[in-house]
């Protein structure tokens, strides 16, 4: 029997555990990105881009496509999608695990101030003009055009249309993973005096955190949403063996 599996992707772990899923014996694994990055990095797996219509639509592309697992391995800002995945696969009736890498833990030298939203972030950078670091991604950036006493870098992997209506920002394009050292050299170069991050977890974009406590700079960090309470793991290699075992026959498990 093949077993189909869907992973809700957009992670670089989600493209890893697809990889090392569809080398199994008996796993078709699909791919599904949400089609918000115009050039994503090839995926080496059959991929499907584009929404499926809120939770509805996704319980009846599991129907229709017969898929016997949902993984949500996307990124950990997705609430949206993870909560419409729990759903969808309640009301097909087809199990779902997630996969989600942990998030940062401030250690000694780090100055960060939490807030609970982007909006909340750009209040949080106060009245007086600051050189800015935002490390957001493009979605939100905007949000920032209420703040425009301050001087933004904005980094993105796709640009920022349209660009924001302040008195000064400056844009790159780049895609991770971000070294520690070369972190620091820009941070350097644009005397950045507070950074805005999401607590993404994971080592590819850390050295922007790691550069700006070496530097004494205050880090506004966006707490994580609430996700769905379903069964995860925090790593590839975890959420693989956990598939692994999901699909064994029922004798092998001692049963």
């Amino acid at each position: 029997m093949t077993h189909r599996i869907l992973i809700l992707g957009g992670t670089t772990e989600a493209r890893q555990l697809a990889g090392k899923l569809t080398r199994r014996e008996g796993f078709s694994v699909t791919l599904s990105l949400a089609g918000r990055t115009e050039s994503p990095v090839a995926q080496g797996v059959p991929v499907r881009t584009g929404g499926f219509g809120g939770a509805g639509g996704l319980a009846a592309y599991l129907r229709e496509e017969h898929v016997h697992l949902l993984i949500d391995a996307t990124h950990p800002y997705a609430a949206r999608i993870s909560a419409n995945a729990a759903e969808a696969a309640q009301q097909a009736g087809v199990p779902i695990l997630a996969l989600r890498r942990p998030g940062w833990e401030p250690v000694a030298g780090d100055r960060w101030t939490l807030v609970d939203s982007v909006v909340e972030a750009a209040q949080a950078l106060g009245a007086a003009s600051r050189r800015v670091f935002l490390a957001i991604g493009r979605q939100e950036a905007g949000v920032f055009e209420a703040a425009p006493q301050h001087r933004y870098l904005i980094r993105s992997v796709d640009p920022v249309e349209p660009e924001l209506a302040v008195l000064d920002a400056a844009y790159l394009l780049a895609r991770g993973p971000f070294p520690e050292a070369d972190e620091r050299a820009l941070l350097e170069k644009y005397g950045i005096d507070a950074v805005v991050s999401k607590n993404s977890g994971g080592d590819a974009t850390y050295g922007k955190i790691a550069a700006a406590r070496a530097l004494g700079i205050e880090v506004i960090i966006v707490r994580r949403p609430p996700l769905p309470d379903i069964r995860s793991a925090e790593t590839v290699d975890q959420l693989a063996a956990i598939v692994d075992h999901f699909f064994e026959p029922v004798a092998e498990r001692g049963v």
